[in-house]
């Protein structure tokens, strides 16, 4: 968080990309954009509360690099964290934490700094009343939102995703023991239609969009840097429905 030449709160995009678990900008950019749309779509200027700017980054030939970046107001930056992922526990602790801090700002905003009268001590008290009622809510909300325990848990690595060697192992019972290789033939066939055959590692658009695939940059044996298609749990579910409904995987084995 930084100021701004009145004082007042700034927050950089590229900052929070981290804090709410995003591993790359162009995601992280998109939440961005959803959050200007909202804003917009409300009645209000996107623009007075995020507006584009440039950050100095370590790295690159000579030791820095100037890079796209957002400077967000703390009503942006609550509208960045509502546009985000819900299934990211970052997100979450990010919306309640915003949700406090506006709702703090409002008390501020409206309560004498000392009050001198009776009025103004039940002000002070309705006000800090509703301040704690709408925090139990948003707890509540939160706790409805996240994540479950699921079927596939077993099978998902520290991101909540599921490579493709474990998905065929997930799956080994419904598709007759496939490798990881006839398993990928399988998602590019037109009966399934999940990785592109133009682009044969990747997932179509639609896929990404319902959040059953993610593409992430993994290092290869070679050293170099690729594209890597990863299920999401909801994937693995929607696979599951179009090769034949109902299925719980087994145990992964034993180490």
């Amino acid at each position: 968080m930084l100021l701004d030449h009145n004082g007042e709160e700034r927050w950089s995009a590229r900052n929070l990309q981290v804090l709410m678990g995003y591993d790359r900008w162009e995601r992280f950019a998109e939440v961005v954009e959803r959050a200007i749309e909202t804003i917009n779509a409300a009645g209000l200027d996107g623009l007075d509360h995020i507006r584009g700017a440039a950050k100095v980054m370590e790295s690159g030939r000579w030791g820095h690099r100037q890079v796209k970046d957002y400077r967000l107001t703390r009503f942006g930056a609550y509208h960045v964290a509502l546009a985000g992922d819900g299934r990211k526990p970052e997100v979450a602790t990010a919306k309640s934490y915003f949700a406090v801090k506006t709702r703090e700002a409002e008390l501020a905003s409206t309560v004498p700094a000392v009050p001198d009268s009776p009025e103004a001590h039940l002000a002070l008290a309705q006000n800090y009343l509703a301040a704690a009622t709408e925090l139990v809510a948003t707890k509540k909300e939160l706790a409805i939102a996240a994540p479950k325990a699921g079927k596939w848990d077993q099978f998902c690595n520290s991101d909540g995703l599921i490579d493709m060697n474990v998905a065929a192992h997930a799956v080994a019972d419904l598709t007759g023991g496939l490798g990881r290789t006839k398993f990928m033939e399988l998602l590019r066939s037109d009966d399934v239609h999940f990785l592109q055959k133009q682009n044969q590692r990747l997932p179509y658009q639609e896929h990404e969009r319902a959040s059953r695939a993610h593409v992430k940059l993994v290092e290869a044996p070679n050293g170099k840097w690729v594209e890597q298609t990863f299920f999401t749990p909801r994937g693995l579910d929607w696979l599951v429905d179009r090769l034949g409904g109902n299925y719980l995987p087994l145990p992964l084995p034993a180490a």
